[in-house]
């Protein structure tokens, strides 16, 4: 029996099931929110009263040692960092560590993930092991290690290298801006560049072998495969990852303040903060200081995610 119409309207059967959460996703999500709302509260109760407490802080005039002599100073603080030419050096040298060692870790992160997921069976376990090693030493640690082997007098790389141009006995590698930086910027990427390549490696797992074989079919090369294949099923997976060591790279401290102290114009924005308030015990300016660090990442949260436009739901499949 055929069923008409009136003008106007519409089918619903025609049109499908109205769009929307199902009952199944609308429990489940009750159910994560009741399961992580308590840690969740702790957490924010934890990170929001400092960051509070810093801005208040950073809106008064007074030191450590004279915590009696408080002046209101408004956004002064702010005013006399953003004038100084010792910040804007900071974030210049902050920027281009961020930025060369995160290109770094994705290109050498990349290539550990493809060596983990093609390795055989029988060895993959201990091929992800033995990369992930670095990234189990502690920051502390790694630095003092690396800071022993360029060390002019105890060090054994100027010794071990010394046949290559520009190297030898009596190359001090913390004596100017160009080779401390390098130093600095070679123990982070040997450091974290397994973090990279972790991440990576699950989004590598995330890639259809059905599309793989479909560019085989076609013709496709190895390279075509990789850049149209691989990579855009990838994209979820390269920005979590690159957000996650931009933010990590662009609060740098131990590094640097073990390896060279901020000497030789060195000094990131969180050793600024830290020589303000610690070094200094100049709490307005110092507080001033960790706030334009707290929104300088947010700012870059916000630029990559809406710079690589990718729906984190969508990505999970919901």
């Amino acid at each position: 029996m055929q069923t008409t119409l009136a003008p106007g309207e519409t089918s619903k059967a025609a049109d499908g099931p109205a769009p929307g959460i199902s009952d199944r996703s609308r429990s489940e999500r009750k159910l994560g929110w009741m399961l992580a709302g308590p840690a969740f509260a702790v957490m924010l109760l934890v990170t929001a009263y400092p960051i509070a407490q810093a801005i208040y802080d950073s809106l008064f005039d007074f030191r450590l040692t004279d915590p009696e002599n408080r002046s209101f100073a408004g956004l002064g603080n702010y005013a006399v960092i953003l004038s100084d030419t010792l910040w804007w050096r900071s974030l210049g040298v902050t920027l281009l560590i961020t930025f060369i060692t995160v290109a770094v870790e994705l290109v050498l992160g990349f290539a550990l993930a493809l060596v983990m997921s093609k390795a055989l069976a029988a060895v993959r376990p201990l091929v992800r092991a033995a990369i992930l090693i670095p990234y189990a030493v502690i920051t502390v640690v790694s630095a003092f290690a690396w800071q022993f082997a360029f060390d002019i007098d105890s060090g054994f790389v100027n010794s071990w290298f010394a046949w290559l141009p520009g190297i030898s006995g009596d190359t001090d590698w913390f004596g100017g801006f160009g080779s401390s930086l390098l130093v600095v910027c070679l123990a982070e990427i040997w450091k974290t560049t397994p973090f990279i390549s972790l991440l990576l490696l699950a989004g590598l797992a995330q890639v259809p072998e059905v599309l793989q074989e479909a560019a085989k079919v076609d013709g496709a090369t190895r390279w075509q495969r990789l850049w149209r294949v691989t990579i855009p099923n990838m994209k979820a997976a390269i920005m979590v990852a690159l957000l996650f060591r931009t933010l990590d790279a662009f609060r740098i401290f131990d590094s640097i303040f073990i390896m060279t102290g901020g000497a030789n114009n060195t000094e990131s924005v969180s050793f600024l903060a830290y020589r303000q308030t610690i070094a200094r015990l100049e709490i307005g300016l110092g507080s001033a200081v960790s706030v334009l660090l707290f929104l300088a990442v947010v700012l870059i949260a916000f630029i990559f995610i809406k710079g690589f436009k990718v729906d984190l739901a969508q990505a999970r499949g919901e």
